[in-house]
Order: structure tokens, then sequence, then C-alpha cells
């Protein structure tokens, strides 16, 4: 293990190195660009024993992945906001051929009007591509989830491709201690990808041809289960990493003071950090509150989620993204989550750090005082809300 001071970026970068991939499908985008830089670093210092492509466009560079993928190799690319959105019919390609394929996303607001702060709107507009979606808090989470997202998507149980998330700036050019496991290890956990369903000279295959009405349904439903075994196999991989890293990840909600909670507030990314102090300040007031990150949104954890709000009276879900519907999207899939649960606490959809504005402690705080209050249950625009107050 060696310790470096990595950017989130440079956390990816070094991740795709230790995972020894062999394709790298590169195109810039702000805030992404460092990533794909990095690894040319490492591709032309002979570090990294790897094809590195350069596209013309973010849908090329997933097209070279696609394929790539399909003649067996292990691949890696990067995007974020726009990027991501051209992407958007190569992501069906992937999933619907089960490429085991890891992508880093630095989460970045859609334009217009242009924006390059952190917003979650980029992949939550993705969410229904067959993905796997992890939304990293640290940068030690995203060099670790990168790893974990490896052998997850390769898994023979599972074959599906993996997003590993980062918020634009508080992680992706903020930079703070990584541990970085020795090659070796990384080698132990991640084996050399078993070929499947690839492409080989003299051997007759088909991949993504035509199908009709009557079989098409049964490849959709073939992603689906995939995507359900990820909830059995995502726990056996993270208690491998644990025996060979010493790192626990937490599974796909961990928790934070949540025994005794009369209400819960669940975060994803970087601000659960914040929500995390608040947690301890108010507690030590006497406050019964507690914390929940969304670590993993697709599978959505369903049954962890149930588990947790078993006592609970009251839960706020922080989304920074809108679906212009009735709530933000991890608030959505928390309600639906519950419809059939035993106890279905309140619920409060609150929209705060869209476009990269700041959330802070006092605005974290007042979230979870509108949940202890008993207000009803709504959804808060908490960064309007709180400038209409100052302004009252």
């Amino acid at each position: 293990m060696t310790m470096k001071v990595l950017s989130g970026n440079y956390a990816q970068s070094y991740a795709a190195l230790l995972a020894r991939a062999q394709v790298i499908s590169a195109y810039p985008i702000t805030p992404q660009t460092s990533i794909v830089e990095k690894i040319a670093e490492f591709v032309a210092s002979g570090e990294l024993d790897a094809q590195y492509v350069k596209v013309e466009s973010e849908h090329s560079a997933l097209q070279v992945c696609v394929s790539a993928a399909a003649l067996g190799a292990r691949t890696y690319t990067a995007t974020s906001s726009q990027g991501l959105l051209l992407m958007h019919e190569l992501l069906h390609w992937a999933s619907g051929m089960r490429a085991p394929i890891v992508m880093g996303v630095v989460n970045r607001a859609v334009a217009p009007p242009w924006n390059i702060g952190a917003d979650h709107a980029d992949t939550m507009s993705q969410r229904d591509t067959g993905w796997v979606q992890f939304y990293a808090e640290s940068n030690q989470e995203v060099l670790d989830t990168v790893l974990e997202a490896y052998r997850l998507a390769e898994h023979r149980d599972v074959r599906l491709p993996v997003m590993v998330t980062e918020d634009a700036f508080y992680l992706s050019h903020t930079v703070e201690p990584v541990d970085v496991p020795d090659p070796a290890t990384v080698d132990a956990f991640l084996p050399r990808r078993e070929p499947h369903a690839v492409l080989a000279p003299g051997r007759a295959t088909r991949l993504g041809s035509f199908t009709g009405p009557d079989h098409y349904v049964d490849f959709r439903q073939d992603v689906g289960a995939a995507m359900e075994r990820v909830r059995e196999v995502l726990p056996r991989v993270e208690q491998e990493y644990l025996a060979l890293v010493g790192r626990d990840l937490g599974g796909p909600l961990p928790t934070y003071r949540t025994e005794g909670a009369d209400v819960i507030l669940v975060t994803m990314g970087t601000l659960t950090t914040t929500a995390r102090g608040v947690v301890d300040d108010l507690r030590a007031e006497g406050r019964k509150v507690g914390l929940a990150k969304l670590r993993v949104f697709r599978p959505f954890p369903d049954d962890e989620l149930r588990g947790l709000v078993r006592d609970v009276a009251r839960i706020g879900v922080v989304d920074r993204s809108f679906t212009f519907g009735r709530m933000g999207p991890a608030a959505t899939e928390v309600s639906a989550a519950l419809y059939t649960a035993a106890n279905r606490p309140e619920l409060t959809s609150f929209l705060a750090g869209i476009g990269g504005r700041d959330v802070t402690p006092h605005e974290v705080r007042r979230m979870f005082e509108t949940l202890l209050s008993g207000e009803a249950p709504a959804t808060h625009w908490e960064d309007i809300e709180e400038e209409v107050k100052a302004d009252g």
C-alpha cells in the first residue's frame, strides 16, 4: 500500500492503471479531462500496457469501448455532463450487449446555461440505461469503487457496465491522501477478464444483431435479471476487497448514527460528509437524527432502505437534480421503495446543491429541523427558499 495525495480524477486514473485496462478511449470534457490525460502519461511511459484511442466525440469514445469489450478486452473511459448525454445511444448498446465497461463520470450540470458545477442531472438522466451506478463521497472511495466496479462488471452473474461517479470539483480537482493498493494485491483481487460472448476470428458469432418481438423481451429481461443479481454479488465483492485491502465501503446504503433515530436524511456523494458533521452536532444536543448515504443508485437498495426506516417517523432525501416531476429522482425512488414497506415514514424531498451551489451545514441543519418539526411532507428547493427568506 502506498499513500499518495490525489485528486478524485487521478484516483480514477490510478484505478484504471491498477486494473490493467487494455483499451482506453479518450475524449476531453471539463472537468473530466485530467483523468484521461493522466492515463495517457501512464501509457506513454510504459507503466500501462494499453491501447490508447483518441476519438472525435464522446459517442465514439463509448463505441470504442463497446467494440473492444466485444473482443474480450478490459476497457475504461470517462466523461461528464453533455458528453454523457451524447453517449446516450451507446449506453443502451453497452448494457444490451452485456459489455463489462467501467466508466468514470464527473457529475456536472447540464446546459443551458453553461455551468461546470457539481450536479447529478447528467447521470440521473441515464439511470434507466442498464448501467450500475455508484456515487462516491471521497477520493479514496473513488479509487476503491473503480476497482470493485471491474470485479462486479466482469462477474459471470452480472456482466453489465458500471458508472463510478464523483462530484465535479469537490472531488475531481480537490486533493486528499489516498491509499493506493500494491499491483500484486489488485491482481489477486482482479484477475484477467474471463472471455464470454466475444467475437473471435474464424468463429461464427453474432452480437447485437436483429431480433423480433418474439425474442426481444427475453434480452431485456436478461439485463434486468443481471441487475438484480448485483444485489447478491456486490456484498461478496466487497468482502473480498476488505480482506485484501482492509477497507469496507459499507455496501449500497451505508448508515451513520441511525440507531434510535426519529428522522433520517438520505444523501449522495460529497454532501454526505457535510451532513455527517451536522448529525454529530444535533446528537450532542440530544436530538435523535441519523444519516444514510445512497452509494448505489442502480440497482436501487430497496430492502436496505425498508429495513432502515422500520421505526422511523420521517425521512428526507436530498437530490442534486430534479426530475420535473413531483420531487427529486432519489426521493422518487425512495418513495417507490417504501410504498409496500410495513412502516411508511413521511417523506420530504429536498433539492440542494444544484449547479454546484454549496450546501452548508446551516442548510443541512435546517433540513433536519424541518423533519423534526413534523412539517407536512413537501418538496423544498432549499437554495431558493433560503434566498427568499433572506430577502424577506
